[in-house]
């Protein structure tokens, strides 16, 4: 399997278990001889990782759904630039924690913000840089809101202080957006063993992208 100059991204709600499954195919691609970058959103840069801790831990909760969206795309924006399209170049896989179908399903199918907006702010940030291959680690809300009281120091971050209903919409907006992009997003059960799901992600990778 040539996976060189590869873009896979992960995408889900909070506590889907993205860290771990990353971790995961990170160990198989290094196994398997593939050169990696890993990064991950907001975030992977300076500039980003500023507008990370604005975006989940400034001291006022007040933000905009508006305000959300272009800070988003100003952390991606750089990052892509910075570190993803000169690591394609260079052959690398890139693996990221998130992407562009994040903003498509928080800030437009949760937020409710206009999809055509968010599309076009997308496209100004990406250009054309989009994924080969995105998967989607679904869970259910109350294992979502579960795993994300149970993990860490117990400090949930402005985005995972969310309802349930917040979090309904988003898990509907991934699965509409897998339905509509077949091609390019694959759904795993993360409610599986770690085991199974790394198993299933390992064959949609050579699957998708042999």
């Amino acid at each position: 399997m040539n996976l060189r100059g590869k873009f896979i991204t992960f995408e889900g709600s909070e506590g889907s278990g993205k860290s771990t499954h990353i971790q995961r195919l990170v160990r198989r691609l290094h196994a398997a001889g593939a050169e990696t970058f890993v990064t991950r959103e907001p975030g992977g840069t300076a500039l980003g990782e500023e507008i990370r801790h604005l975006l989940l831990h400034h001291r006022s909760a007040i933000m905009s759904p508006e305000t959300e969206l272009l800070l988003f795309a100003a952390a991606r924006a750089q990052l892509v630039r910075e570190h993803i399209l000169p690591a394609l170049q260079s052959g690398q896989v890139v693996v990221c924690d998130r992407f562009l179908d994040s903003t498509t399903v928080y800030q437009g199918a949760a937020r409710r913000l206009a999809a055509e907006s968010v599309a076009a702010i997308n496209h100004f940030a990406v250009g054309e840089c989009r994924p080969d291959l995105t998967l989607v680690l679904d869970v259910p809300v109350e294992v979502s809101q579960s795993r994300v009281r149970t993990r860490g120091d117990g400090k949930a971050d402005r985005i995972e202080r969310e309802d349930g209903d917040f979090f309904r919409r988003v898990r509907e907006g991934y699965l509409a957006l897998a339905q509509a992009e077949p091609h390019r997003l694959a759904v795993f059960d993360s409610t599986r063993p770690p085991d199974e799901v790394e198993s299933a992600i390992w064959k949609t990778l050579h699957e998708r992208l042999a």
